[in-house]
């Protein structure tokens, strides 16, 4: 079970404080039932609306918990969202998929993996992308491959893009 409950309040009763959401961002492809848009543009509008409302540039953030279905087409897309977005920054933030290690939980993904968003900002390790082998030639950021990776974490998002081109994306602060 998740709370969320304002900062202030969850340290008056002394809770345990996993993380703090600061931004939130959404948008809707409204292309095609199961495919991304192939430049990411849903992708990319979700991730700056969670920076802008977190009120942070590109630069800070250290981590990605990428969608990464390990589909050729939904893969390329996000990295194509991530390199529009993050530009240069792209390739020196460490993105991973848990769903690699999850399988796709269809509409518990997001949850599941806010969950370990939090518990990765807590422990300061970025959970690797198992099983990549041969990434798409596309796909040419720090994927985190293999192997769990201790990483200073201040700032992480997590997207999380659906059917029907929903997009939602969370930034997230450790705390």
């Amino acid at each position: 079970i998740l709370v969320f409950e304002e900062l202030e309040h969850a340290r008056a009763r002394h809770a345990r404080i996993y993380g703090e959401v600061l931004g939130f961002g959404a948008s809707a492809d409204a292309g095609h039932i199961t495919q991304p848009d192939e430049q990411g543009t849903g992708a990319a509008r979700a991730m700056e609306q969670a920076l802008r409302d977190a009120g942070l540039a590109p630069t800070q953030i250290d981590y990605i918990n990428a969608h990464g279905t390990s589909t050729p087409l939904g893969d390329v897309a996000e990295t194509v969202a991530i390199k529009t977005v993050y530009g240069d920054h792209a390739h020196q933030l460490a993105v991973s998929s848990t769903k690699s290690q999850l399988g796709h939980l269809l509409g518990a993904s997001g949850g599941v993996e806010f969950v370990i968003s939090t518990l990765t900002l807590q422990h300061q390790v970025a959970p690797p992308t198992i099983n990549l082998d041969d990434p798409d030639d596309g796909c040419d950021l720090d994927y985190v491959p293999h192997v769990a990776r201790d990483l200073p974490i201040e700032y992480m998002m997590t997207n999380s893009f659906g059917f029907g081109g929903h997009n939602a994306c969370l930034v997230l602060k450790k705390v």
